[in-house]
């Protein structure tokens, strides 16, 4: 999503504000945001702004900074958690100051969780993989992930790593989109709402910012980050920042560390055209989690998890169960002001991510398969009963790029935009196995298990994907700017191709193409300055995810694939409507009603492959969902330094069909949809007088089926964090500060969400045909246990 430099303003205006608390004196913890200088007040105002004769004298020896770092931070609402928002549908944001209270370990996912109708959450206090979020019922499969204009999801399976994008110390503020995407955004996934990561900035004058932290289950995070300022007076501003973090898991063995950088270069041409290079890369890898069936949870609790210790045979043997999660990310963002209103955005982009993934398998040494193809006896080996325990790597890769160009016109009252995006994505997958000996050790050395000297695998697949999609977008401004109504059309044209390399595979290729209509209308009347009203008609689709929804998986024990691609390869389609109010003054109120229609809703029953620790995910077509519901946010300016936020939804949910199961049919209709809780909220409380701060935050939601025949759900939870902090006195130019951070203060042992949905959770129920038909078992994420951060930081301007 490429934007004009005015527009950049406005949406980083609340960071503006934060920006000049940190280099004023107090403020947000991060000195290398750009410093705000002002030109000389006239004198006339200089007389109205002096100080009354009767002020205190303290008053009067306070110091221009301290009068500006005051004022700007009144204007913070909610501790950082809302900023004033003028687009006509549902926007929430944290800002860098309620980022910059959190601990530096947690990802962007749980950043956002406080804000209406979103569930972010973490497996750890520290995490290297991808997060689970989910936004109005909808999980992050379905919801469009931006970095400054690129595309953060896995093209295919659409998994979010935005952890691996980012560190959290250079993000200037995280919004939220509940209900649609922009006509414009990069995303191929976004049926339902946008999740957006704006970068902080390079700053116009010299900084530089250190922070170590460190905490239980020897979690730490060192970071640096250093700001050039313009560079001579080429007009050339920078930034690079680097940071190493590790810890051991908080349940179970293992461990995980991530290396990250980050790294921007701006030029500015004209006063409204500039250039930006920005730049990412990131190398990290852990110990798998287990994620227990509701049985393995109520019996083992925390405990289900990796084996410290190795036995022959084990699958689950920690050092056999690492995931990576490595990234190179860059962008050129270009905005140029070609005069007569006319403007460009051009926006090339570049995003690599990689692996290996690690689990354990075994497989076996004689009359096993490759494929459909029945093998004799692996090579190396006599004939034998048995099975041979391996690593099973997966060197997996992919490259996703594009460009996306964003043409505007502005004349009077109306502004016209065109746009043009095409991208271009590649996928290789495949397993290689290595036999570990009696201690659970292996060497690459003595070459992966064959077959006929071809390597044996459960999938070999290759795929790849183009996309091109153009828009067209009017918008025009009546009474005085008070009624402005923006519509809009995109057409999006995907062809994508996935070939499974196994014998016997059926398909064995599988070609897709998909043309889907994203229309759009929007709708917004100023009340007064400080009121508006606003209605939406949005739509928005999702390409079917994973390779699975095109070929097959096969297993090394039997000819029939584990999981079959979708007989019915079809887009989701959502169409919503969302009605809201905004309040903006000392107590600013946000309320919307809406409303979705989803059609060929894809859901996830994810498994273990037979004999392995490997999870495989088979596509469902679930069909059509409806949703209805109402949420609204809330927040104060402070008061005696204390500032209030509250957050919640409302929201009911209805299967529209039937669906088809194991050649019988499923009496779903009418049911709640998975992981659509009726109601989530939370609530805030955020103090800070310039020297002393601290912010509370609790969650709650409410419990949320797992199954389409809501046969098995997992219960209610609530959690609470909270972090307090403190400014130390100056020396020099060096500012120092302190903070620790409690995550999960009650030590809640629950489960945070469904990572593989299933129809039915029954051991036998009969379908609508007469069928007796038998279900499978939902897994679940484990919620974040108790932990604790202290974090010691210094600036110098």
């Amino acid at each position: 999503m490429s934007f004009s430099r005015s527009a950049r303003k406005r949406a980083l205006l609340p960071l503006g504000t934060f920006g000049i608390v940190a280099l004023a004196s107090v403020g947000v913890c991060h000195p290398a945001a750009a410093k705000t200088h002002h030109k000389p007040l006239p004198a006339a105002a200089r007389r109205k702004a002096a100080p009354k004769p009767q002020a205190k004298p303290r008053e009067l020896m306070a110091t221009h900074d301290e009068n500006v770092s005051v004022s700007a931070r009144r204007a913070v609402q909610g501790g950082g958690l809302m900023a004033r928002q003028t687009e006509a549908k549902s926007i929430s944001m944290v800002t860098q100051d309620y980022i910059a209270k959190q601990s530096p370990l947690v990802n962007p996912g749980v950043l956002v969780s406080s804000l209406p109708g979103v569930q972010g959450t973490n497996e750890g206090p520290l995490s290297t993989t991808s997060e689970t979020v989910h936004i109005r019922g909808l999980d992050q499969t379905q919801i469009g992930m931006i970095y400054e204009g690129m595309p953060l999801a896995d093209p295919f399976t659409y998994g979010a790593y935005t952890s691996a994008m980012v560190d959290n110390e250079d993000l200037a503020n995280v919004s939220v989109s509940q209900g649609s995407s922009d006509l414009t955004a990069p995303t191929y996934n976004a049926d339902g709402a946008q999740m957006t990561m704006s970068l902080r900035h390079p700053g116009t004058h010299f900084a530089a910012y250190a922070e170590g932290s460190g905490g239980t289950h020897s979690s730490n995070k060192e970071f640096v980050r250093i700001d050039t300022g313009e560079i001579g007076h080429s007009g050339v501003t920078s930034f690079v920042s680097g940071s190493y973090s590790s810890g051991n898991l908080w349940r179970g063995p293992g461990s995980l560390y991530r290396w990250h950088l980050d790294a921007a270069v701006e030029k500015h041409w004209t006063p409204k055209s500039s250039s930006e290079l920005i730049f990412g890369y990131n190398y990290a890898n852990q110990t798998e989690w287990l994620y227990p069936n509701l049985a393995q949870w109520r019996q083992y609790g925390t405990s289900y998890n990796t084996h410290g210790q190795y036995t022959p045979g084990d699958t689950l043997y920690y050092k056999l169960n690492t995931k990576a999660t490595n990234a190179v990310v860059g962008t050129l963002k270009n905005h140029f002001d070609l005069g007569d209103g006319f403007a460009l955005d051009a926006q090339p982009y570049a995003v690599e991510t990689y692996g290996p993934n690690n689990y354990g398998a075994n497989i076996p040494i004689t009359n096993g398969y490759r494929g459909t193809e029945k093998y004799a006896v692996l090579d190396g080996y006599t004939p034998a009963k048995g099975s041979v325990t391996a690593i099973s790597i997966h060197p997996w890769v992919q490259t996703s790029s594009g460009l996306n160009l964003i043409g505007s016109w502005h004349r009077g009252i109306n502004t016209l935009k065109f746009s043009y995006w095409y991208s271009y994505a590649v996928h290789t997958e495949f397993q290689n196995h290595y036999a570990v000996n009696a201690q659970g050790q292996y060497t690459q050395n003595n070459g992966y298990l064959t077959v006929g000297g071809k390597a044996i695998t459960q999938y070999d697949i290759n795929g790849f994907q183009q996309l091109n999609a153009l828009g067209l977008e009017d918008q025009i401004k009546l009474f005085h700017d008070r009624l402005t109504i923006d519509a809009g059309l995109r057409a999006n044209m995907i062809s994508r191709s996935f070939t499974e390399d196994l014998p016997g595979s059926q398909p064995y290729k599988s070609v897709k193409n998909m043309f889907i209509p994203a229309p759009q209308v929007l709708i917004s009347y100023q009340l007064t300055p400080n009121n508006q009203i606003y209605i939406n008609g949005t739509t928005g689709y999702r390409a079917p995810s994973s390779f699975q929804a095109q070929v097959p998986v096969y297993t090394f024990t039997t000819p029939v694939p584990v999981t079959q691609p979708l007989a019915n390869f079809t887009p989701e389609y959502m169409i919503g409507e969302e009605i809201g109010f905004r309040h903006y003054g000392p107590i600013m109120a946000t309320i919307s009603g809406f409303n979705y229609n989803l059609t060929h809703h894809q859901i996830s029953s994810v498994s273990y492959i037979p004999g392995t620790s490997i999870l495989t995910s088979q596509p469902i077509d679930a069909g059509g969902e409806s949703a209805m519901g109402i949420q609204a946010e809330l927040s104060t300016r402070p008061w005696h330094h204390l500032s209030a936020y509250a957050s919640g939804q409302y929201m009911h949910t209805k299967i529209g069909n039937n669906i088809a199961y194991m050649g019988d049919v499923l009496p779903t209709k009418g049911k709640q949809e998975v992981a659509s809780p009726k109601f989530i909220g939370a609530l805030g409380l955020t103090y800070d007088d310039g020297t002393t701060f601290g912010n509370f935050n609790f969650r709650y939601s409410d419990s949320q089926y797992s199954t389409l025949m809501n046969d098995q759900s997992i219960p209610a939870y609530f959690t609470a964090d909270a972090s307090i902090g403190r400014w130390l006195p100056r020396f020099g130019r060096v500012h120092p500060k302190a903070m620790v951070s409690l995550m999960n203060i009650g030590d809640v042992h629950y489960l945070s969400s469904i990572t593989g949905f299933t129809p039915t959770a029954a051991a036998s129920i009969k379908g609508m045909g007469g069928k007796t038909l038998t279900g499978s078992q939902p897994a679940y994420a484990v919620g974040t246990g108790f932990a604790a951060i202290a974090t010691v930081s210094a600036s110098f301007e």
